[in-house]
């Protein structure tokens, strides 16, 4: 039994697999973090606790502390230049985000061809994934609420905007919410033309994959919690 952490900005994601299936996922909030002290006793001492953390040393203690009967199995992640049949071209191997990391080896495993892997969150990564995988690179961007809060904060006028997608706005908050929505899927659309050789997948994961999608006109798939499908590939190799 491999037991998958995915510590994000706002969230802590796990996640159960028995090397067949997915037992069990969930996720709460770091304030919560104490919640997670329930899990060694709802499961069996696993083969292997693997971690991606890209909150802070601090929340990765938390995170541990929950977790104390666990501690012999844990592992933590970190990008590397190669593993799992993805190859890492960024100048610093190291330096990739290590959510991204394991968001490109869950995409690679589950659709190896040419990808644009897009993590819809607090932040917004885009990244493109050729079919050997090969990760050519890729983009960040705020989310979006962070650039509705954005807008809230640094402009006089504008207050946190709680409007609707609209081909045509013609309110404020709707010209906010469009304008935001349009970035997002913009960028992504982008990023698949330069990557496109004739089939390339665009594969949405994250908190705003799913309304981020409705307004994507190029072929994508939306796979939740890709880093858990990452953390679960690399647990699985010798």
């Amino acid at each position: 039994m491999i037991i998958c952490f995915d510590s994000g900005n706002s969230r802590i994601k796990w996640g159960v697999h028995d090397g067949n299936a997915w037992l069990a996922q969930g996720a709460v909030a770091h304030a919560d973090v104490a919640e997670l002290a329930s899990l060694p006793a709802r499961w069996d001492r696993p083969e292997r606790v693997m971690l991606a953390n890209v909150a802070g040393a601090e929340a990765a203690q938390r995170i541990r502390q929950q977790l104390q009967a666990w501690a012999p199995q844990f592992c933590d992640v970190q990008p590397v230049a190669e593993r799992a049949g993805v190859t890492n071209l960024y100048r610093n191997p190291a330096q990739l985000g290590v959510d991204r990391w394991c968001a490109l080896i869950g995409a690679h495993g589950l659709f190896p061809r040419d990808s644009i892997v897009v993590m819809a969150g607090t932040a917004t990564t885009i990244d493109s994934l050729d079919a050997a995988g090969t990760f050519l690179g890729g983009m960040i961007l705020p989310g979006l609420d962070l650039m509705r809060r954005a807008l809230a904060r640094d402009t006089a006028g504008l207050a946190y905007a709680d409007g609707q997608y609209a081909a045509q706005p013609r309110c404020t908050d709707d010209a906010i919410v469009t304008g935001c929505i349009e970035a997002q899927a913009g960028a992504i659309e982008r990023a698949w033309t330069r990557l496109n050789a004739g089939d390339a997948l665009c594969v949405l994961s994250g908190g705003n994959a799913e309304l981020i999608g409705k307004y994507l006109v190029i072929p994508h798939v939306l796979a939740h919690n890709l880093p858990l499908e990452g953390l679960r590939q690399l647990a699985a190799e010798p």
